[in-house]
């Protein structure tokens, strides 16, 4: 039979951080867990474990979130697929490639060894409810060779994805009927199905990256995130991702740039493409400049002029001329651009 993993209501929702891996506190990996205060708060995990692997029923009547992040990783390199199996609400996974949102009905995949956060939405009701598995990497690698992409989703819809859940849904609901051998039989065959479900999904899987690849990749994206912050700096992006300045600049050397190389060239090119697609009346270059993440209008230009051989006002003016030249008719009429 499925044992309680947690059980949170307003009496205790607040100790949720301290419990959520059960008694022993080995139960789940590590992460920033939260409960949203609410009118009714009633979060209920009951897990069975099936060899290395865990299959757990969660349900909820108000908001949860989950983080897990480049310290947790460091602290707790549990290396686990979790397969997520979307019954009630909908979860929104942000993850190094983005976001994306499994709803009622979805499936989805994260991965403990890469940043990622989770928000379970409550439908209207409210209740939310998922059915995930925690597999280990090296066992799931066994159904699918290739690293699968953390935050991947897919209707769970078909005779396989049904089959799958009922598989499961014997192992959790199991009040003794079913052996160790038993269970292990269900749930390798569970994933042997879901395996053949996905075969085809476009965007499951990746080329497997290096630690060293990843670790950029994740640099990368919280550059990208946080261009606008004048603060933005080595030491910000190392310890947000995890790892030190110097290994930072070493991976970026690896690129062929350094930080301040980066920095400044993306910059400039997104104010690029905003003076091209823009007039003055819109967007003046002293709010492009802060917006892109130059303290100052004067460094902006200095910098702008340095690598497009042109100063921004010159430069959104002449794309603006070659626009009027090929679309005449967005400025006929008054004389004055009617480009929007």
């Amino acid at each position: 039979m499925a044992e309680t993993l947690f059980a949170f209501d307003k009496n205790n929702y607040q100790t949720c951080q301290e419990r959520y891996r059960g008694d022993n506190n080995q139960e789940y990996y590590l992460g920033d867990y939260s409960i949203e205060a609410g009118s009714v708060i009633d979060v209920r995990a009951d897990k069975k474990s099936v060899g290395a692997c865990s299959v757990i029923n969660l349900y909820s009547r108000t908001r949860l979130n989950f983080k897990r992040s480049w310290y947790h990783i460091r602290q707790d390199a549990t290396d686990v697929i979790v397969l997520w199996f979307v019954k009630r609400g909908s979860l929104r996974i942000t993850h190094a490639n983005g976001a994306s949102v499994a709803d009622a009905g979805d499936f989805a995949i994260t991965r403990s060894m890469t940043p990622f956060s989770i928000e379970c939405l409550p439908n209207e009701e409210p209740a939310h409810e998922v059915l995930h598995v925690l597999v280990p990497a090296h066992l799931f690698r066994t159904y699918i060779p290739n690293d699968v992409v953390s935050g991947f989703t897919a209707q769970a819809s078909g005779k396989l994805f049904t089959i799958v859940e009922q598989l499961l849904g014997e192992i959790l609901v199991d009040g003794g009927e079913l052996s160790s051998n038993a269970q292990q039989v269900l749930l390798n065959s569970a994933l042997a199905v879901l395996s053949d479900a996905l075969k085809g999904s476009e965007n499951l899987t990746r080329e497997r990256q290096s630690i060293a690849d990843q670790r950029l990749e994740e640099v990368l994206r919280y550059i990208e995130i946080h261009l606008s912050d004048t603060k933005l700096s080595t030491a910000m992006v190392a310890d947000a991702c995890g790892i030190s300045p110097r290994y930072l600049s070493s991976l970026l050397k690896q690129k062929g740039t350094s930080f301040s190389e980066h920095i400044w060239d993306q910059r400039l090119k997104i104010a690029s493409r905003w003076l091209a697609s823009t007039k003055p009346n819109e967007i003046s270059i002293a709010e492009v400049a802060f917006r892109v993440g130059f303290k100052s209008p004067a460094h902006f230009s200095r910098m702008f002029k340095r690598v497009y051989n042109k100063g921004p006002r010159e430069y959104r003016a002449e794309c603006l001329e070659t626009i009027t030249d090929q679309h005449p008719k967005l400025f006929a009429g008054n004389g004055a651009s009617t480009l929007q």
